[in-house]
């Protein structure tokens, strides 16, 4: 029984009285339940400690900030042998990893690529950052391992949602919890991730920009979230080549939700474009991370159409795809129509080919994705619509039927070759009607400033396409970066005359030669090893098991160094760069069992 309030003459009797008794009351209704919840969750905390992986100690360090919050707005509720307990837990558990620790340990990697770790420095330390990275320098590194570093949610702005989906399933296969939220989702699929958030389970969560409806904003302003980062960050811009209002959508809503370090990622950005970026994403001072636009795996060719009696444009087409079977390749075409009518020429021609365009139902654009995504076809031809939302490292070259409308889209379209690291070949086909088509797109614009924007990016791409100069200095010039010439990885450099040539490969050494010859149309690169072959076979195999595409298993890059360093044990396949601990243990088994077998056949 509680001493209860009673009125007397005495005040000070009075309000004793009543401190007492409502001291008494306080602790057994309030601070008692509450302690007793405490020390649950320090017994809960204990036991989670047996599980050393980053993932647990992740969350154990989540749970030690949390009750760190708690201390400090009621330190009452905690006795001397609680805050004992506790530091203990803290000892055990550790500080934050670095991150080059993430990158190794959860990646497979064992340094940074250039800018990457500049970037990663400096959202650590709470800045804003722009960075401007070529497509297939590892841009998504820059967020994914602060993600680990920083704890809370990380909640990255990307374009589409095949990005998303690609991503996520990677990210899951390394070991780190990602989600996604977007149409694709069904009621109870998206209810079961938006639980997921609201529990603090989420380190990475993707998001398109148009969809931070109420319910979804409403809930990040309760979430715990450590950085943001817009993917594709020229879509906010007017100035950009592919602007998307919904960016600037997203950018308003950024004001409702918790601060944090902004982190605004694309491969393609001029100095106007950048600065509209910072403005419209209300960023504080940013630094600024420009890459190189150098990559020297990229080898790119052009050739202009028509001349008596030289092969048609898609006859060309056809025989560099025939010369590269089984390998991934994207052709772009000026339109819907011509896109139809080459993947139907590729098709009559045997070649596994899809076409991709915005005048396909959205089931039949699905459908077109998911099967290059899953090897099941080989070349997707596409208008511009397609590209920009695959993850997919393994395109072995990207091929323009026609000439892209500026520079800025060049780049971007054949940036999506190579991701890997591994050679692969751009090839564009050009001539001046496409220029005239564009004027006549330009004629449409409506805005004077918009058509001659639009004329002078056509004859722009067209002047590089022309030149005599190497193409990765043109592009590099274009971007303001001064570049050397690359001497090796354009025709120009190349002369036009010394053009590499497949050679079918000797047993499983990558030491094959590889032969000139004079041609207008570039050949392959040296045909894959035998053993690396039968890795890509054990690798599609292992994916279409998971249900998954193969490059999330490992990439051509790192089934490449798997065949060269040949590793026996599992530590040595994890010295291999893109072998985490966490796919060494998933797949590391079967592999090593070829790569076994391999050895003893071996004289």
């Amino acid at each position: 029984m509680f001493l209860r309030w009673r009125r007397r003459d005495a005040a000070s009797n009075t309000v004793s009285v009543w401190r007492s008794g409502w001291k008494c009351y306080h602790r057994a209704v309030f601070e008692d339940p509450h302690r007793r919840q405490l020390e649950a969750a320090v017994a809960k905390l204990k036991e989670s400690l047996a599980d050393d992986s980053q993932l647990a100690r992740r969350s154990q360090r989540q749970e030690l900030v949390r009750l760190r919050g708690v201390f400090r707005r009621a330190a009452s509720l905690f006795s001397q042998d609680l805050i004992a307990e506790l530091k203990a837990c803290s000892e055990v558990i550790g500080p934050p990893p670095t991150p080059e620790e993430v990158l190794a340990s959860v990646f497979g990697y064992p340094s940074f690529r250039p800018s990457q770790k500049e970037i990663v420095d400096t959202i650590l330390s709470g800045r804003d950052v722009i960075g401007i990275l070529p497509t297939g320098a590892g841009k998504s590194i820059t967020y994914q391992v602060p993600a680990r570093v920083l704890g809370g949610t990380t909640l990255v702005v990307s374009p589409l949602i095949a990005l998303m989906r690609d991503q996520v399933e990677a990210l899951n296969e390394v070991g780190i919890k990602a989600m996604f939220l977007n149409s694709s989702l069904t009621l109870d699929e998206r209810n079961d991730a938006l639980a997921s958030v609201r529990r603090g389970e989420v380190e990475l969560l993707y998001v398109a920009p148009e969809g931070l409806e109420a319910r979804v904003g409403t809930l990040l302003r309760e979430v715990d979230i450590r950085l943001y980062a817009v993917d594709e960050a020229h879509c906010i811009s007017q100035w950009g080549h592919d602007f998307r209002p919904a960016y600037r959508s997203f950018a308003a809503q950024l004001a409702k939700l918790p601060k944090a370090p902004i982190l605004a990622l694309t491969a393609t950005a001029t100095q106007e474009v950048a600065s509209d970026i910072a403005n419209s994403l209300g960023m504080r001072s940013p630094a600024f991370f420009r890459g190189s636009t150098f990559r020297p795996n990229l080898h790119i060719f052009a050739v202009k159409k028509g001349g008596r009696g030289a092969p048609t444009t898609r006859e060309n087409i056809v025989k560099l795809v025939r010369e590269r079977k089984g390998d991934s390749g994207i052709i772009y075409c000026l339109s819907r129509k011509a896109a139809d009518e080459m993947a139907d020429y590729l098709r009559d021609a045997r070649v596994k080919a899809v076409a991709y365009h915005a005048g396909l139902s959205a089931e039949e654009r699905s459908l077109a994705q998911d099967a290059f995504r899953k090897d099941a076809v080989d070349v997707v031809v596409a208008t511009i619509a397609f590209g920009m939302g695959i993850d997919k490292s393994n395109v072995r070259y990207v091929i323009h039927r026609d000439m892209p409308r500026s520079i800025d889209g060049y780049y971007q379209e054949i940036g999506r070759a190579g991701r890997d690291g591994v050679r692969s070949d751009c090839i564009l086909f050009y001539s001046w009607s496409e220029v005239v088509a564009y004027d006549r797109f330009a004629d449409e614009a409506g805005s004077d400033d918009v058509a001659q924007r639009l004329r002078t990016q056509s004859r722009e791409m067209f002047r590089l396409a022309e030149s005599e100069r190497c193409r990765h200095v043109m592009l590099a010039a274009h971007f303001g970066e001064k570049a050397q010439a690359c001497e090796t990885s354009c025709d120009v450099c190349l002369g036009n005359s010394d053009l590499p040539r497949r050679e079918p490969s000797k047993a499983a050494s990558p030491a094959s030669k590889i032969a000139p010859r004079v041609r207008e149309v570039p050949p392959p690169a040296e045909a894959p090893s035998e053993l690396v072959v039968l890795l890509k076979s054990l690798r599609k195999h292992l994916a279409e098991t998971r249900g998954v595409p193969a490059y999330v298993i490992f990439n051509d890059a790192t089934l490449i160094a798997m065949a060269e360093r040949h590793p026996k044990t599992e530590s040595e396949l994890l010295s291999v760069p893109g072998v985490g601990p966490k796919k060494a243990s998933t797949y590391g088994p079967a592999f090593l069992k070829l790569l076994r077998e391999e050895a003893g056949l071996r004289p």
